[in-house]
């Protein structure tokens, strides 16, 4: 009986000891092809294979996307697909603060939501504000965010906001 007891233990220790398939962070598949399937527009359109993405799908897809040393992927666990960003993946359309974490919960272009903890990592360019996301990911205020944004917070000289 002790013997079963310790093959047991043992498959179990190992099993819990490996990254799950579904752990994309340490299990990244490999890439499928080196061509990019879909682009992500400087609008915020998506496209695919030269034809337009309706929303809903690019809502889903946006789910799995992550920004990898400057390059964009889709993955899941067993594929992983380049994505061509013309400037940033995803367009900010709208944000609220969060007055319980001070943050703000933001809305793509796309229906998507994020949330926002911090703003010390903003990024400020001729083209526009961009604020950090999760896996990776860059989001670009539109223009209207943009002056409602402005408008609402001040920039310090070290990048930084103050309200």
């Amino acid at each position: 009986m002790e013997k079963h007891t310790d093959n047991v233990i043992d498959t179990l220790q190992a099993f819990t000891s490996k990254p799950t398939p579904y752990d994309v962070t340490t299990h990244l598949t490999a890439l499928c092809s080196e061509v990019a399937l879909f682009r992500i527009q400087l609008s915020g359109d998506w496209i695919y294979q030269d034809s337009p993405l309706p929303t809903k799908f690019a809502k889903l897809f946006a789910s799995i996307l992550h920004g990898i040393d400057g390059e964009h992927f889709l993955i899941t666990p067993v594929e992983k697909v380049r994505v061509e960003v013309d400037d940033a993946p995803l367009v900010i359309v709208d944000y609220m603060k969060d007055e319980t974490t001070s943050g703000l919960t933001l809305h793509s272009s796309i229906g998507t939501e994020h949330s926002l903890a911090t703003l010390h990592r903003l990024k400020l360019t001729d083209f526009g504000i961009y604020l950090p996301l999760e896996r990776g990911l860059w989001g670009k205020l539109s223009r209207a965010c943009y002056y409602n944004f402005v408008n609402e917070f001040n920039l310090t000289d070290e990048g930084g906001l103050s309200a």
